[in-house]
């Protein structure tokens, strides 16, 4: 529903100050969010942090097993070669290492003593397979990262009192690769980021539905019903309670329409008796006119209260303004009193009920009427005006008269209130106003009153266009 919007007089523009209400600042602050996200977010950082620390975890518990079979792999490959090595003289030796050396991923080769190596052990990985290799190949084996410039994984071992090298392929021997955990980190966060939307709007699915139903009552649908069959005990008896609210308030609507018909009825009999018997039995004209005067303003009291206490239920249609101003003014024949100028074009249409919005114009020329006489001349001069604002169509109603105290200004809309003492001797039951306000919320329209820099009141009524 649209939102009422009352300001103050300042220098800003008709479209600047008939914007719909935004909140910039709510926007900045993490409790502006909707449930959904709030919860989303919440849940997505819940099991963010638990994909890290099992990876952490996986990665600290893997990290010497692996080395571990690593080095075992290792030890069994020279273990082997040292076992073909031995059983065999130095000419079959020669071809057991040159068969070897046609593997891709070993080498077999004797070491020489002129040879140079560089030490394996550069981070904790390699120096869990140093120390490993050592306690199961003996105290003087060798493990060095490269022999002579060539790279590799090389293995120093000594069968009496020969001595060879074993270079195995160094990519075999590693920790995880880093793209394989960057791998598993992404599944796992895809699945926390589609999880956590599913739990959010599972977790969130009734209080929306209790917020649409929530809405549907503030703008005078007593029908919505929550379901009361629900798993979950706390939603189940939230649910009961507003179902319950719902009924009691649609009982009390009930009866508060019942109750205003008859107060009418019952008003207006006395009433017509009354008109009746004064015309007939007062000799006094004078007296008889001011009887029949206090007895329309009685009849036109009962009206505006019948007006305000209406059902919030509205049809919207396309309407053409400048047709239900035309025919607004032309009920206000006195123009004595009050004169009303159009100037709204006849192309004009709003979204609107044509009843409730003749019914706002209405109030608008009587409240201009009342209150907006010039002092100079005694007459109510009212100019209505329109202006195109994007989807919006904004109507303009000004009178030209001495205007209102600007620190009552946001309480004209207020039932039963009057702006001043001139306000408070005028004739009326104090309800134009917040009827106008209140049909235009019902039209999804919105409602702003402020002083005329030149003087007098302007009344802004802002409609969806057609």
């Amino acid at each position: 529903m649209a939102t009422r919007t009352i300001k103050r007089p300042s220098s800003t523009s008709l479209s600047e100050r008939l914007r719909p209400p935004q909140t910039p600042r709510l926007a900045k602050k993490f409790v502006a969010l909707s449930l959904f996200w709030r919860t989303f977010f919440l849940l997505a950082l819940l099991l963010a942090s638990g994909v890290f620390a099992w990876v952490q975890t996986f990665r600290a518990l893997e990290f010497e097993p692996r080395a571990i079979q690593a080095a075992q792999q290792i030890a069994s490959l020279v273990n082997i070669a040292r076992a073909a090595l031995l059983g065999t003289d130095g000419i079959n030796r020669i071809a057991i290492i040159k068969s070897v050396s046609t593997l891709d991923s070993v080498k077999l080769t004797p070491r020489e003593p002129t040879d140079k190596w560089e030490p394996f052990e550069v981070d904790r990985f390699q120096r869990v397979i140093e120390r490993e290799l050592r306690d199961q190949l003996g105290p003087d084996t060798i493990v060095a990262s490269s022999m002579n410039g060539t790279p590799g994984l090389w293995v120093g071992f000594s069968i009496a009192r020969d001595s060879f090298w074993l270079k195995v392929d160094p990519t075999r021997v590693g920790p995880m690769s880093t793209s394989t955990i960057v791998l598993w980190v992404s599944i796992a966060l895809l699945a926390t980021v589609l999880g956590s939307a599913g739990i959010a709007r599972l977790i969130n699915r009734p209080l929306k539905d209790l917020s649409f139903a929530a809405s549907r009552i503030r703008e005078g649908e007593y029908d919505s019903r929550l379901d009361e069959t629900t798993m979950t005990s706390e939603i189940r008896q939230v649910n009961m309670g507003f179902n319950r609210m719902a009924r009691e308030l649609a009982k009390v609507e009930q009866d508060r329409a019942v109750m205003l018909a008859g107060i009418s009825h019952d008003l207006r009999t006395p009433l017509s008796r009354l008109r009746l018997e004064a015309e007939m039995s007062v000799q006094d004209e004078e007296a008889k006119a001011n009887m029949a005067m206090d007895i329309d303003q009685l009849d036109a009291i009962i009206d505006k209260f019948m007006d305000y206490a209406r059902p919030g239920e509205v049809k919207l249609v396309p309407c053409d303004v400048a047709t239900i101003v035309a025919r607004e003014a032309a009920a206000f024949r006195d123009t004595s009193q009050i004169r009303i100028q159009s100037k709204v074009a006849p192309d004009t249409r709003v979204l609107a009920d044509d009843v409730e919005l003749g019914r706002v114009l209405q109030n608008l020329f009587e409240n201009a009427r009342r209150y907006g006489r010039s002092t100079e001349t005694g007459i109510a001069r009212v100019v209505v005006s329109f202006a195109r604002t994007g989807p919006w169509v904004i109507i303009t109603v000004r009178d030209h008269g001495q205007g209102v105290d600007p620190k009552k200004i946001d309480q004209l809309t207020t039932p039963f209130f009057r702006g001043d003492a001139a306000r408070t001797a005028a004739t009326g039951a104090g309800l134009g106003l917040a009827i106008v306000e209140k049909a235009l919320a019902r039209m999804g329209g919105a409602f702003e009153i402020t002083n005329a820099t030149e003087g007098g009141l302007l009344a802004h009524i802002r409609l969806k266009r057609a």
